[in-house]
């Protein structure tokens, strides 16, 4: 499963190392705001996370450890590091991480994180876009919530996976790395999945 769709190159998968590396609670949260905001600082993300600078520089230094993010020169001509996450998706494969239960674990875990994150940053959308007015009408217009519900095969699911990853190639990817005038950070969630609620999960 990747956490971030980038056709540009392979996936990296993580090995057990990377996995525990990224397998806490700040860091993942550190991890998915520098994917979803850009460089930061050790105090930007603080400030942003509700966290003490020392707690999120330490955890910067773990992440960078495995390679995971990356320190880049700054911009503003101060003193203090800023860093950014290491270009290309990274993926969690199931497989392998089944044949070590301490990779097992840490997967499960981070996993976990991406879900819960993932609801959390859809239901922060759907709050301030019915009781808020700081979303203008140009973006709410724009901005969608779609769930698509059918029966398939495994093979039917990736035909489909298959050809949002040739549109994200298409139409998704000239877009990254971009600061056009007027634009924001806007996250693209697909979610595709077989469930098993209710009935026998097919073999």
């Amino acid at each position: 499963m990747s956490n971030e769709i980038n056709t540009g190159a392979n996936p990296r998968t993580l090995g057990t190392s990377a996995l525990k590396g990224l397998a806490h609670p700040l860091r993942v949260e550190i991890y998915e705001a520098l994917t979803k905001h850009g460089k930061q600082t050790a105090t930007s993300l603080a400030q942003r996370l509700g966290e003490s600078t020392g707690s999120t520089s330490y955890h910067l230094r773990q992440l960078a450890r495995h390679n995971l993010i990356r320190q880049v020169e700054s911009s503003s001509g101060g003193r203090e590091k800023w860093w950014e996450r290491s270009p290309g998706a990274i993926d969690i494969q199931r497989r392998s991480s089944k044949e070590d239960p301490a990779a097992s674990a840490s997967a499960g875990f981070i996993l976990r994180e991406w879900a819960r994150n993932g609801t959390r940053t859809l239901e922060d959308f759907v709050e301030v876009l019915t009781t808020d007015d700081q979303l203008s009408d140009e973006w709410a217009d724009v901005s969608q919530v779609h769930t698509s519900n059918v029966r398939l095969t495994p093979d039917q699911l990736k035909e489909i996976t298959d050809e949002f990853y040739r549109m994200v190639a298409t139409v998704i990817d000239k877009y990254r790395g971009r600061n056009d005038p007027g634009s924001r950070p806007v996250q693209i969630q697909f979610n595709a999945f077989p469930l098993t609620d209710g009935e026998e999960t097919p073999s």
